[in-house]
């Protein structure tokens, strides 16, 4: 039996799920920054409901970065699926990691991207930092859903997050982005 707030993770270990921070925005914002991430964790998870602005009639992933390092020194690949089509995608040595996929405004009104993000290890300054996402959004039988993973080539403690949307897009009123520890 899983209790609230306890699950099992891979390897049949129970965990458990602190709220760090939460912001729900209330006007179109540039970036999205979590900071003084305390080091007492297993692992870290974001949980983020989003939209940019703009007039695409398509999706694009955030922009991850941590520790405000935009040096090349990030990877990320990513498999997806539309319904009609699907694809990979990857990179090496950029400055940035790839993830969620966050709808435009010209998606269907109203239609929001969801994402789970795992950050692994955040604290371990003895290995380079990995992360694991499950993202997508449904618009009224079209969409996307896509797995991702990243790595930051540093071994320094995670101590900050920040999402970017691509381009000059913001993420609109009502994203919303929740930070959580994971005790193992």
């Amino acid at each position: 039996m899983i209790l609230p707030g306890v699950i099992a993770s891979v390897g049949g270990v129970a965990s458990s799920y602190e709220s760090i921070a939460t912001t729900t925005l209330t006007t179109s914002t540039a970036s999205v920054t979590f900071s003084s991430i305390p080091a007492t964790f297993t692992h870290l998870q974001v949980r983020a409901i989003s939209r940019y602005n703009g007039s695409g009639t398509n999706e694009g992933g955030a922009l991850i970065t941590f520790n405000a390092d935009s040096a090349t020194s990030y990877n990320y690949h990513l498999l997806y699926g539309t319904g009609s089509a699907t694809g990979a995608q990857g990179n090496a040595n950029t400055s940035y990691m790839w993830s969620p996929d966050t709808p435009f405004g010209g998606v269907t009104a109203s239609v929001f991207g969801a994402g789970i993000i795992d950050i692994l290890d955040y604290a371990n300054t003895n290995k380079y930092k990995t992360i694991r996402a499950l993202t997508g959004y449904d618009a009224n039988g079209s969409g996307l859903i896509a797995l991702a993973s990243g790595a930051w080539r540093n071994t320094n403690a995670v101590n900050s997050i920040t999402f970017t949307p691509p381009s000059s897009a913001s993420f609109v009123q009502y994203s919303s982005f929740a930070l959580y520890g994971v005790k193992a």
